[in-house]
């Protein structure tokens, strides 16, 4: 695609987001809604709204090569990402679920599961490549300096001498069979062909010819009826269909995209030098005209302001705005009449504290307990009011999202670029911007020297006015004083590390193991289909199981977003801690791999079991935490993992486990939780396949999010057989029945399947693929050594999830809506009660 095709693509997402504006703006206005099922169809039209216009604008960030195009589009993206979890966040109020299921509404927008998929921006990790590779050069260099380097074990078995002189005969005795029979079959081959040529003497040419088509007709048909029963059973979906070579045309696209990175990265570069390179030449050349024609404005007003109000004004301090609040379109008696109603609110304000003080403890304690009184009031009506229904709380993303939307239609929408082909920065909107930055630091330098000229005046013409200067300074200086009174109560952290740098803490903590190296996974790789029975079982009241893919959004959306953009982060709903929980082997700790891989984070491991036997006692903890969460601040964006999170918060330690001290963390987790603020992206990320092992009070209250992550269902269980074999170097025939094996595996993990595909796929067995195609049965003796996921031990996740605090929240809506149909119920039955007595004595009435 051309940067013009791209250009079409950005007015079409952007008209798409002025229309959604259009839409949302209201309801941010509209009364309490009742109906929670209307709010949650509105909630989740907005939501796929902003699904589909992020994704495009994504695209567009990717390919876009003009740099100022790309701060605008830069900026509406990280409003659109914040807005979606944002939307995301109000549906988990309102449902109190983590998962939601949108069929319907996929169906009216003609929308396939496949576009649910959040898009992770490519820019996460590209703008920040050459960060990432030195920091793995150096990560790489300490586990080398330190001895640490990842050695791959190979596992070697004893074996007896007896075994070994077996092993020797057996395959030499194969070998002489293998040499015997090769011997046997060329005999046989020359035997058969001194046949044929004493035979092909007595043919005649007729006799031949038939032959040879007979041979080539039987070839010709068996090849067409091979080639379409393979068709009709790709066709069928029995054989996935076998991927096609990449055309010319293709390589040749996805080289230009390439290309097109290197491409932003230069023209980057020029605006980057062009910004300093204008913004000089606009000093040096209008600078002098701007300064004078300040000087001659301030002047004018000063002037005006004299024969208004016959006195010279006061000048705006700096914190006020200083010249600029004087010329934002007023006159000069309107800006006198400002400055004198600002002096008399002073005056009152300076009264009214008089007043205050002169009064008696009495009085203080009447309008305290009447305060009470009205706060009480007061709270009782919100909760009347939020009692009655549901109401969008304000966005912190829609003012950037519409200031961006202005941006384009102001500066972009109509603009003629037929003779920019390059795609290069344009220098008369740079030299406007520069214009306007001069200005204003020109203004500071014009404000002092106006301010010494307005003294001066004051003093020859007014010498009465400079007396209450003074006793307006000293004011200042006693309100600078309480500040700094109240300043010295708050207490601040003692830094236990300020005589070292982050590389030293960086290495130290590499050394010990607490930061590892991330695995080469992605989210993508994460394997799992769409649930498409959701809404049907929510509708007959079944709460279902989530599904992977529904797994897959929570984690870029609690996760990745806030991460990569600082934006989102700081913006956004502030997650602190996250706890993946599931039965082993569902891919837990590939997505904190895959959650590090899409952002650049660093990972910290604070697992039970890397903290055994490090840093003993409470000061060596406290010294711990606060080394690890500096580097994770300074290195952002951080993850940090907790494997086997119940241990540290074990309702009771078992014996085996008591010299490894895992509840060590329970306490000092907590308070170190608290002080992660909205600028630092910081992530806690806890993992556990045995959460009925902790105190759940305590375990709630560190991670506040929850992720349930389910077993995989039949149609996740056919794709990740179909894609691990296919990885693992398998060939997929006929006589390998996918579907049988997606349906015996049921209650079996992503982890177990992959195993049984690593036993069973072994160089030896890939190599013998063409005579002996792979079966299904092969794989069940590897599955049949393993244990599945017994429906007991589902049926604990699912109640431990229950005792969560949005479990509770959720079967407590539930028991009040069946009460509600309950009472409805009961009125209807009540009136159709009544309908019958009457008919009944009417017709008694009519006998009579």
């Amino acid at each position: 695609m051309s940067q013009s095709s791209y250009g079409q693509m950005w007015h079409a997402a952007q008209g798409a987001l002025d229309n959604l504006l259009e839409d949302e703006y209201p309801t941010m206005q509209l009364h309490p809604q009742k109906d929670r099922l209307q709010v949650f169809q509105t909630l989740a039209t907005f939501y796929l709204r902003y699904l589909k216009i992020f994704r495009a604008l994504e695209e567009v960030y990717d390919q876009l090569v003009h740099p100022q195009k790309r701060l605008v589009v830069h900026q509406v993206l990280e409003g659109v990402m914040g807005r979606l979890v944002e939307l995301k966040n109000e549906m988990v109020e309102l449902e109190y679920s983590e998962f939601h299921y949108f069929d319907d509404i996929l169906q009216d927008f003609k929308m396939t599961p496949e576009d649910l998929e959040v898009p992770i921006p490519r820019y996460f990790v590209r703008e920040k490549m050459r960060a990432l590779k030195e920091r793995e050069k150096m990560l790489a260099h300490i586990l080398a300096k330190g001895g640490c380097q990842e050695d791959k074990t190979v596992l070697v078995q004893s074996m007896s001498i007896e075994r070994a002189v077996w092993l020797l005969q057996v395959s030499e005795r194969a070998r002489q069979g293998r040499l015997r029979a090769h011997f046997m079959r060329t005999i046989r081959q020359e035997e058969q062909r001194r046949l044929q040529g004493s035979s092909s003497s007595i043919l005649n040419p007729d006799g031949a010819a038939t032959c040879i088509q007979k041979v080539w007709r039987g070839y010709r048909d068996r090849r067409r009826v091979k080639k379409e029963c393979l068709e009709e059973m790709i066709f069928l979906g029995m054989i996935p269909a076998q991927q096609p070579t990449p055309s010319p045309a293709q390589l040749q696209a996805q080289q230009v995209q390439s290309r097109r990175h290197g491409v932003q990265e230069e023209h980057e570069a020029e605006y980057q030098r062009a910004l300093l390179n204008i913004k000089e030449s606009v000093k040096s050349v209008d600078g002098p005209d701007i300064k004078e024609s300040l000087q001659e404005q301030i002047r004018q007003w000063f002037i005006e302001c004299r024969d208004a109000t016959g006195k010279f004004p006061d000048f705006p301090s700096p914190e006020d705005g200083g010249s600029a609040s004087i010329f934002a379109q007023k006159t000069p008696e309107q800006v006198a009449a400002e400055f004198a109603a600002n002096e008399e609110v002073r005056q009152k304000r300076k009264k009214s504290k008089e007043d205050k003080d002169k009064k008696g403890n009495d009085r203080k304690e009447k309008k305290k307990a009447k305060k009470g009184k009205m706060k009480g009031q007061k709270g009782k009506g919100d909760t009347e009011e939020e009692e009655k229904g549901w109401k969008m709380t304000p966005s912190n993303f829609l003012p950037t999202v519409v200031e961006g939307a202005k941006l384009y239609k102001e500066v972009w929408h109509n603009r003629d670029e037929k003779q920019n082909f390059l795609q290069s920065f344009d220098a008369q909107l740079v030299r406007e911007e520069k214009r306007l930055e001069v200005e204003e630091e020109l203004r500071v330098q014009v404000d002092e020297l106006m301010r010494q000229e307005l003294k001066n005046l004051k003093l020859v013409v007014d010498r009465d006015k400079g007396k209450k200067k003074k006793k307006v300074k000293k004011s200042s200086k006693k309100k600078k004083k309480k500040g700094r009174k109240t300043g010295k109560k708050k207490k601040k952290e003692k830094d236990l590390t300020a005589d070292r740098t982050i590389e030293s803490l960086y290495e130290e903590l590499v050394l010990e193991g607490f930061i590892i190296r991330p695995m080469n996974v992605k989210l993508s790789d994460y394997i799992g289909e769409y649930s498409y029975l959701g809404t049907t079982l929510r509708q007959a009241d079944i709460e279902p199981m989530p599904s992977l893919s529904d797994v897959r959004q929570l984690i870029a959306l609690y996760g990745i977003l806030p991460l990569g953009s600082q934006c989102v982060h700081e913006r956004g709903p502030l997650i602190r801690a996250l706890l993946l929980t599931g039965p082993a082997g569902v891919g837990k700790k590939m997505l904190v791999h895959a959650l590090c891989n899409e952002t650049g984070a660093n990972l910290f491991d604070l697992s039970p079991a890397t903290l055994a036997g490090k840093y003993p006692g409470k000061s060596g903890l406290q010294f711990l935490l606060h080394m690890v969460f500096k580097v994770a601040r300074q290195l952002q964006p951080s993850v940090i993992w907790i494997g086997d999170a119940e241990k540290t918060f074990y309702k009771k330690v078992p014996k085996l486990e008591k010299e490894m001290e895992p509840k060590r963390l329970k306490k000092n987790l907590p308070k170190v939780l608290k002080s992660i603020k909205p600028e630092d992206r910081v992530l806690v990320v806890g993992t556990t396949h045995r959460p009925f092992d902790a105190d759940i009070k305590p375990f709630c209250k560190v991670f506040k999010k929850i992720i349930l992550i389910p077993r995989p269902d039949y149609a996740s269980r056919f794709t990740l057989w179909k894609e691990l074999l296919q990885a693992g170097g398998a060939q997929l025939g006929p006589k390998l029945d996918l579907s049988s094996l997606a349906k015996v595996t049921d209650g079996y993990t992503q982890g177990h399947i992959l195993q049984a595909v690593q036993t069973v796929l072994n160089s030896h067995r890939l190599n013998q693929q063409t005579k002996r195609p792979l079966t299904a049965v092969e794989f069940i003796p590897p599955l049949a050594r393993q244990d599945p996921v017994y429906k007991e031990e589902e049926e604990a996740f699912k109640v431990w999830y229950s005792r969560t605090p949005l479990g509770k929240k959720r079967a407590r809506e539930a028991r009040a809506s069946e009460e509600a149909d309950l009472k409805k119920g009961k009125t209807k039955g009540g009136k159709l009660q009544k309908k019958g007595k009457e008919g009944k004595n009417k017709k008694r009435k009519k006998k009579k």
